[in-house]
């Protein structure tokens, strides 16, 4: 049986040095599935160039070590590469046509790349006579168009209506994704399988007393920056901190992601408030090594997200042993379990109230350290055997 893995989202970012959350998605399911599928394991791509086919083996796995070099080790004072820069790459990388096939594999897809495009979707399937196991992130876009860029809403439907249509088995990364997704599915008239598998927990580098890290006691929130993961709320706590307290009192906010959409009055206030000047961070384009500095040094991570597909920096948190704070919605609560301390992300006073006694090492704080050793991480290797029991049942049918 030959399983074939499409990398079309990861050389689409061939001019990007850090990685996106669901970056690291596919290149845990390149390395996992490569570990277990071996030399039955195929890459394949829709290319920026528009061509969809596989891709030379060596010329893949080649490309994924530059990728992870460049995350390991770069962040985002290095900017995109040029156009001229990538082009080798680009050559490199370009598809070929799929091999007459000897027996149906198995296509499997784990971001939502060209998932907008139902016919060429169908053409893929079609030329590699494959059943289809795709991944469903999340339904954020349509269930809360407020939170999405202005054609979110109407792409993420293209999307879920390729899914429904051609899929013949879904990955959903928690059960509150598989029940966003559910009545979809009960609108169709195939039989589609779905498999909840979370999302393994990311190896976080070790801190390095070489990166700087804030000379008080302090706070990360990480993410991109956009209206559902609320940095608003954060940001007027932090004012309010800088209007009632002492300047060395207040504890630093260390805000790590790129900048989003539709959150111009979150931008206006990392831009042009003053009153934050002196205590919030933000570092656009953060490497691997130093996220591992900033994560393991914090007195806690901050996420309080309106809604979510899963959660991933809560369990990076958790696995280092940094306590987390986070709102109080289904998909935080199947990734932290019992170890954070949450709060709804309307309820300022609670969240200011948290905040303060962590930066204190308070009662609540030393409670979360209790707990902590008894949070156990969702791993690839659980992960990654829901994946293969999902292509055994498809190869099987």
């Amino acid at each position: 049986m030959t399983v074939i893995l499409d990398i079309s989202r990861l050389i689409s970012r061939i001019r990007h040095s850090t990685p996106s959350g669901v970056d690291r998605v596919e290149m845990a399911y390149a390395r996992g599935l490569l570990r277990l599928y071996g030399e039955d394991l195929a890459f394949a791509a829709v290319h920026p160039a528009g061509r969809y086919g596989r891709l030379d083996r060596a010329v893949a796995l080649s490309y994924l070590d530059e990728l992870e070099r460049r995350w390991s080790r770069e962040d985002g004072r290095v900017g995109q590469r040029s156009i001229p820069s990538i082009l080798p790459w680009m050559v490199r990388l370009l598809p070929q046509r799929p091999p007459k096939a000897t027996s149906r594999p198995v296509y499997v897809q784990v971001s939502p790349h060209h998932l907008t495009n139902r016919a060429q979707v169908e053409r893929i399937l079609a030329n590699e006579n494959a059943r289809f196991l795709c991944m469903v992130h999340d339904l954020i876009p349509i269930e809360y168009p407020e939170y999405a860029r202005p054609n979110g809403a109407d792409l993420h439907h293209r999307r879920m209506e390729t899914v429904v249509a051609c899929a013949d088995a879904v990955i959903v990364n928690s059960a509150a994704t598989g029940r966003s997704l559910q009545p979809w599915l009960d609108r169709n008239g195939r039989t589609v399988a779905v498999h909840v598998g979370l999302l393994g927990t990311e190896s976080i580098a070790p801190a390095s007393a070489a990166e700087p890290l804030p000379n008080r006691p302090f706070f990360v929130c990480l993410g991109t920056i956009e209206p559902r993961k609320n940095h608003l709320l954060l940001l007027n706590l932090w004012r309010q901190f800088a209007e009632t307290m002492p300047t060395a009192e207040i504890p630093a906010l260390v805000v790590i992601g790129r900048r989003g959409w539709e959150n111009e009055q979150v931008l206006d206030m990392l831009d042009r408030c003053p009153t934050l000047k002196e205590s919030v961070v933000e570092i656009a384009g953060c490497s691997d090594q130093r996220l591992g500095t900033l994560l393991r040094q914090a007195r806690a991570l901050l996420m309080p997200s309106f809604t979510e597909g899963f959660g991933m920096p809560i369990a990076e948190a958790l696995s280092v042993g940094t306590p987390v704070i986070c709102s109080n919605i289904a998909a935080h609560h199947e990734v932290g379990a019992a170890a954070p301390d949450y709060a709804d992300p309307l309820d300022g006073p609670r969240w200011r109230a948290l905040i303060t006694d962590f930066t204190q090492k308070g009662p609540h704080w030393q409670a979360q350290m209790a707990r902590l050793p008894a949070w156990h991480a969702p791993n690839w290797e659980d992960h990654m055997q829901v994946a293969a029991k999902a292509i055994a049942a498809l190869a099987q049918s």
